[in-house]
C-alpha cells in the first residue's frame, strides 16, 4: 500500500506578517499536496474575532468559513478529527488530522507543560485497506526543557496505544531547532524521520569524509522555519513500519505568503 502524507503548522489560518486571512488559500494549497492524510497544527475550531472581522461575505464567499477550520479544510470527502488545546475567551485552536480513511478512534492527550503554553498530541487510529495505521500530531512546547517532557509522553502514548509491530506517523511541529529529540525517539520508539536517507550521506560524501577522516554526519530534519527563507528544522514526519519512497519541503511564494512554516510532503509504502 502506498500512502502520503503531509504535515503543516497553518498559523491559525491567517498571514504571518499582516494577520489576513487565508483560510480559503490553505484549503486550496491542501489540496496540492495530493496527500490522503494530512498532520496540522494550529487549527482554529472556534475564534469569534476573526469570525466577526472576516466573515463578511465577498465576490461570492467569506473569507472566514462558518464552520470549523479542520472541518472546512475536509470538505464532503475527507474524514477529520480534532484536538482542541488551547481555550481562550473568543474560540480555540489545536491539531487535526484529515484522512481519505475512516478514522476508527481517535484521543487527544493533553501534555501542556505550564498553564501558559497548551499542548496536545492527537492520536488516530486510521482503517487503511490493508492495515490499521496509528497516527499522532504533534505540537511541542517552546521551551527546551518542556519539550523533554513532552517527548516522554509521547513516547509513553505510542507504547501504550499502538501494538508493536503496527505501523506508525508522528507528524507535526516540534520546536526542536537544535534536534535534540530525534535520537531518543529513534530508540524508544523504532521510527526514523522521512529525511534519514537524504542525499548529503552519498557516496561522495562518504568518500570525502573517510579521506578527511570525519565521522558520518548525524541525520538532519529538513529546514521548515520561517517559510520565506527555512533556517530551522522544525517540523518532522517519523515513521516505523514504512519505507520512505520521497520526501520534500513545499517551497515557494505560495507557501509564505499561507503560514510562517513550510509544509512536508512524503511518499510512504506499508512495509
Amino acid at each position: 500500500m502506498k500512502i502520503r502524507v503531509a504535515t503543516y503548522n497553518i498559523h491559525k489560518g491567517v498571514s504571518a506578517v499582516r494577520g489576513l486571512p487565508r483560510v480559503h488559500a490553505l484549503k486550496q494549497a491542501i489540496g496540492l499536496f495530493e496527500a490522503e492524510v494530512v498532520f496540522l497544527q494550529e487549527v482554529q475550531g472556534r475564534h469569534d474575532r476573526n469570525a466577526a472581522q472576516f466573515g463578511a461575505e465577498s465576490q461570492g464567499h467569506k473569507h472566514w468559513p462558518e464552520t470549523a477550520q479542520h472541518e472546512f479544510f475536509a470538505g464532503a470527502g475527507q474524514h477529520a478529527a480534532y484536538g482542541m488545546n488551547a481555550v481562550y475567551d473568543h474560540g480555540h485552536h489545536g491539531n487535526a488530522l484529515l484522512s481519505a480513511y475512516p478514522i476508527a478512534s481517535s484521543r487527544n492527550h493533553d501534555v501542556s507543560d505550564h498553564a501558559y503554553e497548551q499542548r496536545g498530541i492527537l492520536h488516530c487510529v486510521l482503517q487503511t485497506p490493508d492495515a490499521e495505521v496509528h497516527c499522532y500530531v504533534v505540537h511541542l512546547g517552546l521551551f527546551e526543557s518542556g519539550r523533554g517532557r513532552q517527548t516522554e509522553a509521547l513516547i509513553e502514548a505510542v507504547l501504550a496505544s499502538a501494538p508493536a509491530g503496527e505501523p506508525v506517523i508522528i507528524a507535526g511541529d516540534f520546536n526542536d531547532w537544535r534536534n535534540n529529540l530525534s535520537d531518543k525517539l529513534r530508540k524508544a520508539l523504532g521510527v526514523v524521520e522521512v529525511f534519514d536517507q537524504r542525499d548529503s550521506r552519498s557516496a561522495l560524501g562518504d568518500l570525502v569524509r573517510q579521506m578527511a577522516r570525519r565521522p558520518a554526519a548525524a541525520p538532519a530534519p529538513a529546514r521548515t522555519f520561517p517559510a520565506a527563507l527555512p533556517w530551522f528544522r522544525l517540523d518532522r514526519i517519523y515513521v516505523r513500519g514504512f519505507k520512505v519512497e520521497t520526501a520534500q519541503v513545499m517551497h515557494g511564494s505560495l507557501w509564505a505568503k499561507l503560514s510562517d512554516h513550510a509544509p512536508i510532503v512524503a511518499s510512504l509504502t506499508l512495509a
